[in-house]
């Protein structure tokens, strides 16, 4: 089975305080308006926060700042397998606009269950949850 390497940005308000995350409704495709962490695919020669810092600028037009590894996600779709870093992130410059993306909202500890996570993104919800206040 092909694996697909990832990064995947938790946008938090602060990284210190981790108040509200960011997550946004894929706009196309097979799971179009499931709820993922914005990021995508590292490109050839990357390290995983060069292609976060290129994707969140491709889809959302933002700089952001990267903090420390949440967990990497190991998970098995029909068609391959995923391999996805996440990282805690920050908005550094700039306004987060959807380029890609349908629709976004800043979840709270007590509304991150409200949205329909991917299938990938779900398996590290509880552990961010964990770790916002």
């Amino acid at each position: 089975m092909k694996t697909i390497k990832v990064v995947a940005a938790v946008i938090c308000d602060s990284i210190r305080e981790k108040k509200k995350i960011f997550a946004t409704a894929r706009g196309y495709g097979e799971f179009k308006g499931l709820w993922e962490f914005p990021g995508g695919k590292m490109e050839e020669g990357e390290t995983p926060q060069q292609a976060l810092v290129r994707e969140i600028r491709e889809e959302l037009e933002t700089e952001i700042t990267i903090g420390d590894l949440i967990g990497t996600i190991e998970y098995d779709y029909p068609a391959f397998h995923l391999s996805m870093q996440c990282f805690w992130c920050e908005v550094i410059e700039g306004e987060l606009k959807l380029l890609e993306a349908e629709e976004a909202r800043w979840l709270t500890k007590e509304t991150i269950y409200d949205v329909t996570w991917l299938p990938a993104d779900i398996t590290l919800v509880a552990e961010i949850k964990k770790q916002m206040k």
